[in-house]
């Protein structure tokens, strides 16, 4: 929120100066503001303890703090035949351990007020907790006993195996979910990032708990693991409670990490044609960078300035992005949303697109000529404008403890540190037009890209079309 004071002291100014010092000060103080605040936030300190498990943590003196577990491992490290598995762990993450019952956890965690909670991506899977910061000690206990103990009783076992079937009918009816898992399925086909995280219905059914306790052994190692907190938080108390919980990590899942398999991107596309539908949700995207790779900041620039928008907004067409103003102007599409989904070493970047069955052709049109027109013809102040909303999205995605807390463990994991705020903001403004147009020259202009298309999709035009507008031909 920072931000929006910085343009209310800016206001003030305003008032208050000449025309000749206003110049001045708004060239100088918001800066200078900015980067004092960026440079002013908590350090992230970093242990790592003779297990290899490392604690990462940043003090803000609140009296509450998030505290979590993050573990680099998630559907990727499955194989077709476990697929499913860490997203089964989540489930039974809550169930009970060798020390405390189901019912025995659940009271514990509501007596102290906090809230538990946990998820699954193809990378990562994490266990976290919202408590009072005088609570960390219990809280920290209890997330080494989940993580390190967990019974996985047969009947819990069975229980959530028909919870997980009935979240995957949910999910069937979420068409963006289900748009993005046939995007991956068709871009990186035949490689684990090809599946989906929740796994297929008859894996769900035949999961047993030796397949779970093979998964943990396997890849619950404390090299790949990192206990973030943000809050309210003691730096070194919290790595005197890793050393005293987390031994059975050191005893039992040491070793170095697993290699990443390489997981190849298909240009290619899939088609789940329901004419019975009301619209067609289309996914298209070319393969992009890893979470480490230079071109990651670039592309995010080039991302916002595709931007996104539907109906509902209150701006309607008076939107900055060129797109925007198209989908208004030729009622191209119910809404569309531009993204830049990174991985280890890979990524997908494009549009995902809602729209009638009968203005797909020009709505696909339109995505593709403006990736194409800001590979050769973006300006500077598109992407000064894209630059300043990237920031601000960046810094509100940051705005708690958990936010915070997650980025730590999500950073550690992706990029070995957690890259400071004024280094984020100094990348972001490294970029210019020209930076811009040579990454999406490197990978978007004349790619094949992935798609995926779902509903009344009868005037998609075939592949070998759709691959054709991947460039422009110069009159």
């Amino acid at each position: 929120m920072f931000l929006r004071g910085l343009a209310q002291r800016a206001g003030r100014l305003t008032t208050r100066s000449s025309f000749r010092c206003l110049t001045t000060a708004i060239k100088t103080n918001p800066s200078v503001t900015q980067q004092q605040t960026l440079l002013n936030v908590p350090e992230t300190r970093v242990t790592a303890i003779k297990s290899g498990l490392r604690i990462a943590s940043e003090d803000y003196g609140l009296p509450t703090c998030t505290v979590g577990v993050w573990i680099d491992a998630g559907s990727r490290f499955e194989t077709a035949e476990n697929n499913g598995t860490a997203h089964f762990l989540e489930h039974m993450a809550f169930k009970g351990t060798n020390k405390r019952t189901q019912r025995e956890l659940e009271l514990e965690v509501e007596n102290l007020g906090a809230h538990l909670n946990a998820y699954t991506s193809r990378e990562q899977t994490v266990y976290y907790a919202k408590c009072f910061s005088k609570d960390l000690p219990q809280i920290v206990e209890l997330l080494s006993d989940i993580v390190q103990n967990s019974r996985f009783g047969e009947e819990e076992i069975e229980l959530e195996r028909h919870t997980i079937l009935r979240e995957m009918q949910e999910i069937e009816n979420n068409l963006q979910e289900v748009t993005f898992d046939h995007l991956h399925a068709t871009a990186f086909q035949g490689t684990p990032l090809g599946r989906t995280i929740l796994g297929p219905s008859e894996n769900i059914k035949s999961i047993k708990k030796a397949d779970l306790l093979k998964y943990v052994k396997t890849h619950y190692r404390a090299p790949r693991i990192v206990l973030a907190a943000a809050g309210g938080v003691n730096h070194d108390q919290l790595v005197r409670l890793s050393e005293e919980h987390f031994v059975k990590l050191n005893a039992n899942q040491s070793g170095e990490p697993l290699d990443l398999t390489p997981c190849r991107f298909t240009g290619s596309e899939i088609r789940i044609r329901d004419d019975d539908m009301p619209l067609a949700h289309i996914g298209i995207a070319v393969e992009s960078t890893g979470w480490a790779d230079a071109d990651t900041i670039p592309l995010m620039v080039a991302s916002t300035i595709i931007g996104n928008w539907d109906r509902s907004m209150a701006g309607g067409g008076h939107v900055a992005t060129r797109l925007g103003q198209q989908a208004v102007k030729y009622n191209l599409c119910h809404s569309y949303q531009a993204f830049n989904t990174c991985y280890t070493d890979t990524g997908l970047w494009g549009t995902y697109l809602v729209t009638d069955r009968m203005k797909i052709d020009d709505a696909m049109s339109a995505i593709q000529d403006e990736w194409c027109r800001i590979a050769t013809a973006c300006t500077d102040i598109e992407v000064t404008r894209a630059k300043n909303l990237l920031k601000t999205n960046m810094l509100l995605m940051l705005d708690g403890s958990t936010p915070i807390c997650e980025d730590i463990g999500r950073q550690l994991l992706s990029y070995g540190r957690r890259i400071p705020l004024h280094e984020l903001d100094a990348r972001i403004d490294a970029v210019n037009a020209n930076t811009v147009m040579a990454v999406m020259k490197q990978y978007v202009y004349n790619h094949c890209p992935a798609i995926a298309a779902v509903g009344p999709i009868e005037q998609l035009r075939e592949y070998n079309r759709t691959r054709s507008r991947m460039y422009t031909v110069a009159h």
